[in-house]
């Protein structure tokens, strides 16, 4: 008989390493961020194994698959046998785009920005 397990789906994207911390994959799945087959879900929803979760960090949507239930926070190298990252091409070409983009910086000295260039700066980046 399978073991039936209570895992919530913000304690298993911590204990994969998906989020640094347990709060911030609790505050992207209030927010809306995280996805079990296409339907935002709450932290406290429980996963089980074959559930396709659709993360989005940024303008990036990734996908993985749940391969095991994880109650505990693990090491890296022991991940691959919890989780399968099956995020599409495209998605990872934004990200590589996204690190070849210029990085907003001033010259050293040059001070704060004026009002008028921090509204040209917050236009800037709401495009992206």
């Amino acid at each position: 008989m399978a073991e039936k397990h209570n895992t919530r789906i913000d304690k298993w994207l911590w204990a994969v390493r998906i989020f640094k911390t347990r709060a911030i994959a609790t505050e992207a799945c209030a927010g809306g961020k995280v996805k079990i087959d296409g339907t935002a879900v709450k932290a406290s929803r429980k996963i089980q194994a074959g559930d396709v979760i659709q993360v989005r960090k940024g303008v990036i949507k990734f996908m993985y698959k749940v391969l095991k239930i994880a109650e505990k926070r693990m090491g890296a190298k022991l991940i691959i046998d919890f989780v399968e990252d099956i995020t599409p091409d495209d998605e990872l070409a934004k990200l590589e785009s996204s690190h070849k983009q210029p990085l907003q910086t001033r010259e050293k000295g040059r001070g704060r920005p004026t009002k008028r260039e921090r509204r040209i700066m917050d236009d800037f980046r709401d495009k992206f």
